[in-house]
């Protein structure tokens, strides 16, 4: 089957929400083709001879062997999926760079945050937004790995509010060169990088500027020690301060003042590679415990037939399920994007720096979902080991560890909530999603007689449907009466900006996963995907509990009298199940499965 979109099928940012989506117009990991596949593997198989099974030597802070490692990936080709073919590169589509991401980074945090530093925001606003001359002279030693880059926006004072930096660069007399002095921090691959990406401000201007800056310790260059990290201990970490380094004008990075343009097209992309970074990781640590969990005996029973370690795979998989299914719906939609707006006359780079901003919405809801899922995953892969998950000399403990930082960089959690639900609204204000037309209609619904006739939900997935259009409905409802109250001050009520966000990220979430089975159900059959079907119906039940909860503490938050207790009754009745699922059963279903398995196959 096809999985080419339609250009008027392919609904924009934000869109999700308003508007519904076929399951045949969602791209998912069982669409790959079979070149896909082929990388897919042969990264899975570099993953396992370099850095799986020698993950002890990441723990030991061998910042050495995260650079070897860097350059094999080199000369494999993986740093350079993304470059297009002019400059070294391979020009592969956005999802095969979300595919190779996603599966490099199975292995170990350190290496996972080396590829991503160098491969995203080391290399990327180069190909971005740098000259052709930047380009021929930079970007073919990124790509083959000859050298390696970093990233320097964070300050001591200036970390999620990134435009605040104070470091400075000025103009030299004879105008050929500027000076820049400043002091940058938790800068990932300085220890071993060729070239920095560095902001910094000229004069009192507003915003940043960019500039690329070559690596030499004779120039004003000089670097912290290696940073005492909770994990990602291979890592290099370290301060970098400029005293008076010299870099010609020409290496300035696009226009003056436009740096923190730069950072935050950077952060929207670094946002879903976050993601993906996450994924394997997840069905490697399911893997790792349900190996365990197989071998282990208590009472004289191998572990994995209790019911609590049953719970605990169960929903392990499910959100693995669901982090993998939303990650490449909003690829495919990413490169669709890109590939509609190259195809209207756009250059490559403005068409992927338009394509990814479409959908920095998506971007952040999946920054903050799978970041939590991989920590919870890791969390209960500690639990099943037990006391071997605590030691150091099993791998779950690193893996904790290492997860840990996933919900920090790239804009915190907390800020991607906010900035989700703040991006919607703008969105609609600019006339791009229409919030205000749906949001009435819910609540003309909360004024009416609700209809008490019985649903037909005899199709697969019609309750199911039913029941992510109602938590929609449960969104529009906080979402638009909070606005219609605060106006342009919702920012300042971030509490409840992250108790809508929460709702936003479950639709997005469950639907994604919903979409995703009910296509590979209609192409395999129901029986072939019991296991997907029973996952989906477990990840939407956890996310109709969560928009109950976040949606009755941002009801109670703002609303009062008659106004809250309508919305209530609004909420009890857009989460009412008509056929409540037996979780117990959905989770023990899913669980045998993966025992028999031994490990997650639904990749």
């Amino acid at each position: 089957m096809s999985t080419e979109t339609k250009s008027e099928d392919l609904l924009r940012g934000g869109q999700f929400l308003v508007k519904e989506t076929q399951c045949e117009d969602v791209f998912t990991l069982e669409d790959l083709s079979e070149e896909q596949r082929m990388m897919r593997d042969s990264t899975k198989e570099f993953v396992d001879r370099e850095l799986w099974a020698h993950w002890e030597r990441f723990e030991k802070k061998d910042y050495a062997y995260t650079e070897e490692c860097m350059r094999k990936a080199g000369e494999l080709g993986l740093l350079s999926i993304a470059v297009p073919e002019a400059y070294g590169g391979m020009g592969m589509g956005f999802v095969s760079t979300m595919l190779v991401c996603d599966y490099i980074s199975g292995a170990t945090g350190s290496f996972s945050t080396a590829f991503g530093a160098h491969t995203g925001i080391g290399t990327m606003p180069i190909t971005l937004y740098g000259t052709e001359e930047q380009k021929q002279k930079y970007v073919p030693k990124l790509a083959s790995g000859e050298w390696f880059g970093a990233y320097c926006l964070t300050e001591p004072g200036a970390g999620s509010d990134a435009n605040s930096g104070k470091t400075k660069a000025v103009l030299s007399e004879d105008g050929k060169y500027y000076s820049i002095t400043g002091q940058k921090m938790w800068i990932s691959n300085a220890g071993f990088c060729n070239m920095f990406i560095v902001f910094a401000r000229i004069e009192d201007d507003k915003y940043i500027t960019g500039f690329i800056v070559e690596n030499d310790p004779e120039n004003g260059i000089s670097l912290g020690d290696e940073e005492k990290k909770l994990g990602i201990h291979s890592s290099s970490t370290r301060q970098v301060f400029f005293n008076e380094t010299k870099v010609p004008v020409e290496n300035m990075l696009s226009e003056r003042g436009n740096g923190f343009k730069i950072a935050m097209n950077a952060l929207n992309v670094g946002r879903i590679k976050l993601a993906a970074a996450c994924l394997d990781a997840q069905r490697r640590i399911i893997g790792e415990s349900v190996k365990y969990a197989n071998e282990r005996k208590q009472f004289n029973t191998p572990i994995i037939n209790f019911g609590a370690i049953k719970a605990k795979i169960a929903e392990m998989a499910a959100n693995t399920y669901a982090s993998e299914s939303a990650s490449y719906r909003a690829a495919k939609n990413i490169e669709d994007r890109i590939a509609m707006r190259e195809a209207a006359g756009n250059t490559h780079q403005e068409a992927e720096l338009k394509g990814v901003e479409e959908y920095a919405i998506e971007c952040s809801i999946l920054k903050v979902a799978v970041s939590e899922h991989v920590q919870s995953t890791t969390d209960e892969g500690i639990q099943i080991f037990g006391g071997m998950g605590f030691s150091a000399d099993a791998p779950m403990e690193k893996a904790w560890r290492d997860a840990r930082i996933a919900r920090i960089y790239e804009g915190t959690n907390e800020i991607n909530r906010m900035l989700a639900v703040g991006m919607l609204v703008k969105k609609a204000m600019k006339g791009h999603v229409d919030l205000l037309g749906p949001a009435t209609k819910v609540g003309e619904e909360l004024m009416g007689i609700p209809s008490f006739d019985t649903p037909d939900f005899s199709t697969l997935f019609a309750e199911e449907k039913d029941m992510i259009a109602k938590m929609k409905k449960v969104f529009l409802m906080v979402a638009g009466s909070a606005v219609q109250k605060y106006g342009t001050e919702l920012e300042n009520h971030q509490q409840l900006m992250m108790s809508a966000a929460d709702i936003l990220i479950q639709i997005y979430m469950a639907e994604s996963t919903i979409l995703r089975t009910e296509k590979n159900a209609k192409r395999f059959g129901e029986e072939a995907q019991s296991i997907q079907i029973a996952m989906s119906r477990l990840y939407l039940y956890n996310s109709v509990e969560i928009a109950i909860s976040k949606g009755k503490e941002a009801i109670i938050s703002f609303a009062e009298g008659d106004e809250q207790r309508m919305m209530l009754m609004g909420l009890k009745r857009f989460t009412k199940y008509t056929n409540n699922p037996n979780v117990v059963a959905l989770r023990t279903q899913i669980a045998d499965r993966i025992a028999a398995d031994n490990g997650y196959t639904f990749d």
